[in-house]
Order: structure tokens, then sequence, then C-alpha cells
């Protein structure tokens, strides 16, 4: 999720009674930064990075450190992405050598959601949550994004927020059916 980093020009007016917080409507624009999201609906545990550009080399990274970090004892971690996402465990062998590469590649497996259908990634909720609680107002620095970002993480975490995903199999199969093989001939 890119987010532009926006710098204050003039110092907002406090709030007072009666009056919300002003703000002019100058600002410097302070560069742009990279949220991907990791979100483990069922446990309702998530993560935020925060990456200056977004390729393949920064999707590998965060993937590393993903798989060490959060899951270092998991044999197999279950990855499911925006199909329009062009990473996959080739980047692995862009950013790392051929070892370390076909290490974090074997245990990753990835699935990827249906075409037009990003709405069934959970990590679009998350999305939209973070840029509601947390990013709705002007933040100037990477430094600054990493602290408040982390803070909103932590908080949902702690509050145990999970996706109540009410999208069955069988929904699924009538709502998506053209995406299912038609086996009865």
């Amino acid at each position: 999720m890119p987010r532009q980093l926006i710098r204050e020009v003039r110092t907002p007016l406090p709030m007072e009674a009666g009056k919300p917080k002003r703000y002019d409507y100058h600002y410097e624009r302070n560069g742009v930064v990279n949220l991907p999201v990791f979100f483990e609906p069922l446990a309702g545990w998530r993560t935020v990075m925060t990456r200056e550009r977004r390729t393949k080399i920064d999707w590998a990274h965060c993937m590393r450190r993903l798989l060490d970090r959060h899951y270092p004892d998991a044999e197999k971690v279950i990855l499911v992405m925006d199909n329009l996402c062009a990473y996959g465990p080739s980047s692995f062998y862009e950013a790392f050598a051929p070892e370390e590469a076909c290490r974090l590649a074997q245990r990753l497996e990835i699935h990827y959601t249906p075409e037009h259908g990003s709405w069934l990634n959970m990590a679009e909720i998350e999305n939209s949550a973070m840029a509601r609680q947390c990013l709705s107002r002007r933040i100037p620095e990477k430094q600054v994004m990493e602290e408040e970002t982390s803070a909103w993480s932590k908080r949902r975490n702690e509050e145990g927020a999970a996706a109540n995903w009410r999208f069955r199999t069988e929904d699924a199969r009538i709502k998506l059916r053209r995406l299912y093989p038609n086996i009865d001939g």
C-alpha cells in the first residue's frame, strides 16, 4: 500500500472549544513509502513493514523477514496474495545467494486470489482499517510512519482483531463458477 509522506508547511492550529484542529492546505511532499501488510486472519495477527520502494527485491526482503522473524519454526508458510502481484519465489533468486533463495522458496507456499477478486484478499480489509485508524493524517517521515504503523499493528494484535470471513466454499462455487472447472461434461 503506497503512502505519501507529507510535511506541514505551516503549523496546524490546535483544537478549540467548538472548532476542530485546522490544517493549511499547503504541504510539502516528502517522498513515498510502501506499506506491505501481512495478516494471519484466524490468529488476529498482522505486521506492517515500511519500504521505500515496491520491487521484487523489496518483496524478497519482506518475505525473508516474515519467514525468519515471525515464523522461524514453521516448515511451510501458506501465503495468499493478490493475483496482480508479480512477485514470487523467483524474486528470492534476484535478491539472495542461491542457497538462501532456495531455503526461503521451499518454506513458502503461494496461493493467488482470483483475477478480479482482490476483494477476497483479507489484507485489503486490514489496509482499509489501517488507513482509517492510523494514516488519516499527514505523516512527514519514514521513521514516523514506521512508529505509527508499528503501534497500530501492536494495538490490533493485542485486541485480537481477526477477520470474520463469511465467504464459504459453497458460496464461492456459485459466485465464482466461471473459475471452477466443469467436470460434468
